[in-house]
């Protein structure tokens, strides 16, 4: 543990009682899944205020070591962080196991991430090719989900990435993505549009 996080030491033979944010540390690393500020407040017994600045103190203690405490909107969790990958990786056997994305669903999944919300010809304009197979496979993945319908000729279903692509990839918001250049948006809208149809208008109230 880093030295800035408070440890529970004895004292004169005496256990100490851990504080807040020793409990606060304790209910997030046995969640397992993201959890939210207002349920380790009921648990605590405290205002969500206050796990709100505990939750910011303890990201601070966790800076710079191979577990990071990721908040992604209202919850928290414990990672380890995104440099350490390669050599989580090569412990958990992940090279060759099933979990790790084909090129083809992690292409796909950059174009979601930064054109998001985007159609399936959306992302076939920008990738040149059919993307149903690992569209589908980022959906069972749950890195990738459908957020709407655009109101185009068919009503084509619009995709976006979900909390677990935050969680995977290490990231608290989308704001954290490092820049990354596309083709033209002009001429991207352009070809989709011919493949999907104009936007439809709404019908204007008939007048009395």
């Amino acid at each position: 543990m880093s030295s800035n996080v408070s440890e529970v030491r004895p004292e004169g033979g005496r256990a100490v009682l851990p504080g807040p944010k020793e409990l606060l540390e304790s209910l997030i690393f046995v969640s397992g899944e993201p959890v939210s500020r207002a349920d380790l407040a009921r648990a605590l017994a405290l205002a969500e205020t206050d796990v709100a600045r505990l939750v910011e103190e303890l990201a601070a203690d966790y800076q710079g070591r191979g577990i990071r405490l990721e908040r992604h909107g209202d919850r928290v969790q414990f990672v380890s962080a995104p440099e350490t990958a390669a050599a989580v990786e090569r412990f958990l056997h992940l090279e060759a196991g099933p979990a790790r994305l084909s090129n083809a669903a992690l292409e796909t999944l950059a174009v979601v991430a930064y054109r998001q919300p985007v159609t399936r010809p959306g992302i076939e304009v920008i990738r040149g090719v059919d993307v149903s197979g690992p569209l589908r496979t980022l959906q069972q993945r749950g890195l990738v989900a459908e957020v709407g319908r655009l109101p185009a000729v068919g009503r084509p279903l619009l995709y976006g990435t979900t909390d677990e692509f935050l969680r995977q990839f290490g990231l608290s918001s989308l704001a954290d993505l490092p820049p990354l250049e596309f083709p033209d948006t002009d001429e991207a809208a352009s070809a989709e549009t011919k493949m999907i149809g104009e936007p439809q208008m709404a019908e204007a109230p008939a007048k009395e």
